[in-house]
C-alpha cells in the first residue's frame, strides 16, 4: 500500500464578527467621505464659475446700458419737473386738479415713473385728514421705524454665538494644520515660505467654515493615518471620526447647494442663465436686453412730450386726462428691477 502523507493545514485566520462589520462600516464611511470631498469640490467650482460669469455679464451690461439708465435717469427727472411746473403756473378747478393729479399719481404707481413719496403736489390730500391725526400717526410711524433700526442694532442672541459641534471640529482641525504648518517653525526660508502658502489657504478654508477644504490641505501635505485593522479600538474611533466629518460634509455641500441656488435666483444670476439659455438657441440675450431699454426709453421719452405739450397747452385737458398712448411694460421684469435700482441710485 502506498504511504500516506500527512500535509500539515493551513493556519486559517478568523476575523472576530465586530471586526468584520467595523471593517465594512469604514469602508461605506471612507467612500461616503471621498464622494462628499468630490461633490462639494464640483460644487464649489461651480459656485466660483457662475459668480465670475455673473460678474463678467455684469460688467458688459453695464458698459452698454449705462447711457441708456442715465437718459432715463434725465427723463424720469424731466417729467416730474413739468408736473412740479403744471402744479405751480396753472390754476384749475377742484375737481379737474384732483385729476390731473390721478394722472400723475398713476403714471408712478405703474413704474413709468419714480415714486416721489417726500413731495406733495396734491392740495387736496389733507381735505379729508385732520391735521392732528396725520401728526400723530407720522410720530407713531416714525416711532415704529426708529424702534425696527434700533432692535437691528441689538445685540446677536447669544445662543447664535455659542460655537456648534461642526464649528468646533472645523476648529480642531484648523488647529492642528496650524501647529504643523506655522511658519515660525520651519527649519528654513523655502520651508518657511512653502508653509507660508499654506497657511494663507488653511486661513481662508477657516474663516469659510470649509472643513471639505481643510482636510484636503492635510490629505495633501501629511501621511494618511495609519490604522491597525485588526484593533478594534482603532476601527471604531477612525469610523467614528468619518462619521463627524461626513456629516460636516454633508451640511456644507447642502449649503453650497443652497448658496449656488440663491445665487441663481437674484436678478443679475436670473439674466446670466437666461442668456445661457437663449445662447443655446444662438440668440443674442445682451442685444435684446439693450433692445428693450431703447424701447423703454422711447415710451419714456413719449409720456415725457405728452406731459410736455399740455404744459405748453398743445392738448386740451380732456386730451392729457385721457392719458398717454398705453405703457408698454418690460417683457422680463428682471430688467424693470435693474432699472428701477439704477435709476434711484442715479436720482441720488
Amino acid at each position: 500500500m502506498p504511504r500516506k502523507t500527512t500535509v500539515p493545514s493551513q493556519s486559517i485566520k478568523v476575523t472576530p464578527l465586530a471586526l468584520s462589520q467595523l471593517h465594512i462600516r469604514l469602508e461605506f464611511l471612507e467612500k461616503e467621505h471621498q464622494s462628499l470631498l468630490k461633490q462639494i469640490k464640483r460644487k464649489r467650482t461651480e459656485l466660483k464659475n457662475f459668480v465670475e460669469q455673473m460678474r463678467s455679464f455684469g460688467t458688459e451690461f453695464l458698459n452698454k446700458a449705462t447711457p441708456g439708465f442715465r437718459k432715463m435717469a434725465e427723463l424720469d427727472q424731466e417729467i416730474h419737473a413739468l408736473f412740479e411746473e403744471i402744479f405751480t403756473t396753472r390754476k384749475f378747478g377742484k375737481q379737474t386738479l384732483k385729476n390731473i393729479q390721478a394722472v400723475y399719481r398713476d403714471l408712478q404707481v405703474t413704474g413709468a415713473i419714480s415714486l416721489k413719496p417726500n413731495s406733495q403736489p396734491l392740495d387736496t390730500l389733507n381735505e379729508s385728514f385732520d391735521n392732528e391725526d396725520s401728526e400723530s400717526d407720522f410720530s407713531k410711524e416714525t416711532s415704529e421705524e426708529q424702534h425696527q433700526y434700533w432692535q437691528g442694532q441689538q445685540p446677536v442672541d447669544s445662543a447664535s454665538v455659542v460655537r456648534t459641534d461642526d464649528q468646533r471640529k472645523i476648529r480642531q482641525t484648523f488647529l492642528k494644520l496650524a501647529e504643523i504648518f506655522h511658519p515660525d517653525k520651519a527649519r528654513d526660508s523655502e520651508t518657511q515660505k512653502s508653509h507660508t502658502e499654506i497657511m494663507k489657504e488653511i486661513n481662508k478654508a477657516y474663516q469659510e467654515g470649509d472643513l471639505a477644504r481643510l482636510l484636503e490641505i492635510e490629505r495633501s501635505q501629511q501621511p494618511l493615518e495609519i490604522i491597525d485593522s485588526n484593533n478594534e479600538d482603532d476601527l471604531t474611533r477612525k469610523c467614528r471620526t468619518l462619521e463627524q466629518h461626513n456629516q460636516i460634509l454633508l451640511a456644507q455641500y447642502e449649503k453650497l447647494k443652497q448658496e449656488l441656488r440663491l445665487t441663481k435666483n437674484t436678478p443679475e444670476g436670473t439674466m446670466v442663465c437666461d442668456s445661457r439659455k437663449a445662447a443655446k438657441k444662438g440668440f443674442d440675450a445682451m442685444t435684446a436686453i439693450v433692445e428693450t431699454m431703447e424701447s423703454q426709453i422711447n415710451v419714456v421719452s413719449g409720456i415725457r412730450d405728452f406731459v410736455k405739450d399740455f404744459r405748453e397747452q398743445k392738448i386740451t385737458i380732456k386730451e392729457f386726462l385721457a392719458g398717454p398712448t398705453p405703457l408698454h411694460s418690460l417683457d422680463e421684469e428682471i430688467i424693470e428691477d435693474i432699472l428701477e435700482q439704477m435709476l434711484s441710485e442715479l436720482m441720488r
